[in-house]
């Protein structure tokens, strides 16, 4: 049995880390999936639970509290009258559709083979956010047909791999289209909603070897129950944030802390 301290001391980290990744979910669209995947990685193993498919149980749970922040941002981002609803409707088939490939993908992967998915797709969001530029474009509108189709497939099948909602990807794809960037975090919020439904009703019927305590197919509930009580206080913060400040500073050093994070979990994949 895990030491009650150290139980408390993870409780008390999860809540902190919760909170922060609701703020950061309305704030700067990214999904606190990027932040959640990575603590709970690091809560698990302080605890001895380990094993080849302990990055499922991550990645599943961070998608399970995506469900209801994701919810949550976009029915506050509505009220502003930020939502791109043509967009959510044209792209959601297609998004669902990879998300659904991203969790049987997931399911049979390693977990070493996850962190380094993790690491890999943690690092290129890190360095877009860094050194991305608001005027950079690809077109004037979202693709539409079968560019559609296989970009919002791609973007499913990778969020479900990092356990992460829509708008890490999403955010950067709507502004290289010309999507204004609070409609494009308002929106991509929505994302989040298509990729963790199916992914996470898919996670749930999976048989996990050793879980940690009270881990319903691969969703870990405490965890789940623990970071949605604090991002449900704090996300509404964040989109009151988005809304009234420039994103552009806090969007660098976010930055910096997702490669620290990605770069650490790139590390512990190779075995250093």
């Amino acid at each position: 049995m895990p030491d009650p301290v150290l139980l408390a001391q993870l409780a008390a980290l999860l809540a902190v880390i919760g909170g922060i990744a609701g703020v950061i979910a309305g704030l700067l669209g990214v999904g606190g999936g990027i932040v959640l995947v990575p603590a709970f990685f690091y809560a698990f193993t302080t605890l001895g639970y380990g094993g080849p498919q302990l990055m499922q149980v991550c990645l599943a749970t961070s998608l399970a509290t995506i469900i209801v922040t994701s919810i949550k941002s976009v029915r506050t981002h509505n009220k502003r009258g930020a939502v791109e609803w043509d967009i959510l409707k044209g792209w959601g088939p297609w998004i669902a559709a990879g998300a659904l490939l991203g969790m049987v993908a997931a399911s049979g992967l390693r977990s070493v083979v996850l962190q380094g998915v993790f690491g890999v797709l943690g690092l290129t969001v890190g360095l877009y956010l860094a050194f991305g530029r608001a005027h950079w474009r690809l077109g004037t509108a979202m693709p539409t047909g079968v560019p559609r189709a296989a970009t919002g497939g791609v973007m499913g099948f990778l969020s479900v791999l990092m356990g992460i909602g829509g708008g890490s990807f999403g955010v950067p794809l709507m502004t290289l289209f010309g999507v204004p960037i609070h409609r494009a975090v308002a929106t991509a919020a929505g994302f989040g909603v298509i990729i963790a439904v199916p992914s996470v009703a898919g996670f749930l019927t999976m048989s996990i070897d050793a879980p940690p305590p009270y881990t319903v197919g691969a969703v870990n509930l405490p965890a789940f129950a623990l970071v949605i009580a604090m991002t449900m206080i704090t996300t509404p913060w964040g989109v009151k944030l988005a809304h009234a400040l420039d994103p552009k500073p806090l969007k660098r050093i976010f930055a910096v802390f997702i490669i620290v994070m990605a770069a650490n979990m790139l590390r512990k994949a190779l075995g250093f």
